[in-house]
């Protein structure tokens, strides 16, 4: 086909032909200028340090959940009760950092494992005391779970027990806070532990990691963390800590910095654990949760019944021989008591036992 017969029976003229051929080499050069642009922008950016470890990868599982907003913890976010199988958050302690930690990384990803637990200053009563709170702590937190998510639970009790931010005892550690609702581990302050008895073979397969752990056994995948959280939900502390196992149905993290290097974790275990179970509360009024279940474990209990009076006989009744039943007899005067015995002497000795 002809240009020039197109041209007249489309009534399109050269100068349009023209007009299109500039719109086209217009838009390539503000493309071309656009990527100019572009390129010296970046040129001119600082250079930020490369993240390593878990900063590293935002594509790991729950990577989702440690971006997502979330409010800002205040003071009354701070004492709040954690979410079921969640720890609470506690504040670094307030201590002179040694000269290395000016040098420390804030954001290593290298996980280092853990020391085996060391319980030479245990005595029999605190080995007792702590493989409780350990097991109790596993139960319900991690009943269900595998043995390594078992086993993962239990490494953060024990990571706990030697950073100078936690009690030095494992029922210390379990219990912190459980006087009130700002407690470390919910199963301590949400009526968890009034709600029935609990099984007898998810008991004793979480005595039996406590005690593998409380022996020295590590869970070396976990490391130094010290918190952990569910997949269900996102704690606000998680942001500003290192990642450093996703393990059954939880995420593992540690401090970052030197709080978290393994130099930091060098409390001595101080024995003398405390009796095991939560501490008397302090609040006003107990949680909802609580009250139910005290609600729910007392209602069976029958209340002690008040003794019945004894009833008193009228004056008027008795007889006058046994009116003066009641009173005191008076002590028979010396020169008015028995002189010596009237048994024979044949039955005196009756008594003593035979040669």
């Amino acid at each position: 086909m002809k240009v020039r017969p197109f041209l007249d029976s489309r009534r399109v003229t050269w100068a349009h032909l023209v007009g299109v051929v500039l719109l086209v080499c217009l838009a390539v050069s503000a493309h071309a200028a656009y990527r100019a642009i572009a390129a010296q922008a970046a040129r001119a950016a600082p250079a930020t340090a490369r993240p390593a470890g878990y900063e590293a990868e935002d594509h790991f599982p729950g990577a989702a959940l440690i971006y997502a907003a979330d409010p800002v913890a205040d003071t009354a976010t701070a004492l709040a009760a954690p979410g079921k199988g969640t720890t609470g958050t506690i504040a670094l302690p307030d201590l002179p950092l040694p000269p290395e930690a000016a040098t420390t990384p804030a954001t290593d990803g290298t996980i280092h494992p853990a020391a085996p637990f060391d319980m030479r200053r245990a005595t029999a009563l605190d080995r007792g005391r702590a493989l409780d709170c350990l097991t109790t702590a596993i139960y319900y937190e991690a009943a269900t779970e595998p043995d390594a998510g078992q086993q993962a639970v239990a490494q953060v009790i024990l990571n706990r027990v030697r950073h100078p931010a936690f009690p030095a005892t494992v029922c210390g550690v379990v219990y912190q806070g459980s006087e009130h609702a700002g407690c470390q581990f919910s199963f301590a302050c949400d009526g968890a532990m009034l709600r029935g008895q609990p099984s007898r073979s998810y008991w004793l397969r979480a005595m039996r990691v406590a005690a593998a752990a409380l022996g020295g056994y590590v869970c070396a995948p976990v490391g130094l963390a010290t918190h952990y959280h569910t997949f269900a939900v996102t704690p606000a502390w998680n942001r500003s800590m290192v990642m450093t196992a996703a393990i059954g149905a939880h995420f593992f993290h540690r401090w970052q910095g030197w709080w978290g290097t393994p130099a930091a974790f060098r409390q001595i275990y101080a024995g003398g654990e405390p009796v095991p179970g939560p501490h008397p509360r302090t609040d006003p009024l107990p949680l909802p949760g609580v009250a139910a279940a005290i609600t729910l474990a007392t209602a069976s209990v029958p209340l002690p019944l008040a003794p019945t009076p004894v009833p008193r006989t009228p004056a008027a009744v008795i007889q006058p021989a046994y009116a003066q039943s009641g009173t005191p007899v008076a002590p028979v005067p010396k020169e008015a008591q028995p002189g010596d015995s009237q048994i024979l002497d044949k039955w005196k000795d009756s008594g003593k036992p035979l040669q």
